[in-house]
């Protein structure tokens, strides 16, 4: 697997009150959201960004308020008339 670094001040983790694991982890899944969100990435792949379960990544992406189905009009009509 290949490591990307990303730089930020150290006073950062004292004004959002967070362990340096806790804030980059928070950063892995808001980035791994984001992509998955503008169709850059699958939810398998973003959750192994993460790294989380798929399962745990679509039940949390909602909380950075992205949608895990983006499903037009026609689309959702289509899914659940063949549900039926």
């Amino acid at each position: 697997m290949t490591t990307m670094v990303a730089q930020y001040p150290e006073d950062l983790l004292e004004t959002l009150h967070m362990s340096r694991e806790e804030f980059e982890a928070e950063a892995r899944f808001a980035m791994a959201a984001k992509l998955f969100e503008l169709g850059r990435l699958t939810t398998g792949q973003a959750a192994q960004l993460v790294p989380m379960s798929r399962y745990d990544f679509i039940h949390r992406i909602s909380e950075l308020g992205v949608a895990a189905i983006d499903w037009d009009v026609a689309e959702a009509e289509d899914e659940f008339t063949y549900c039926r």
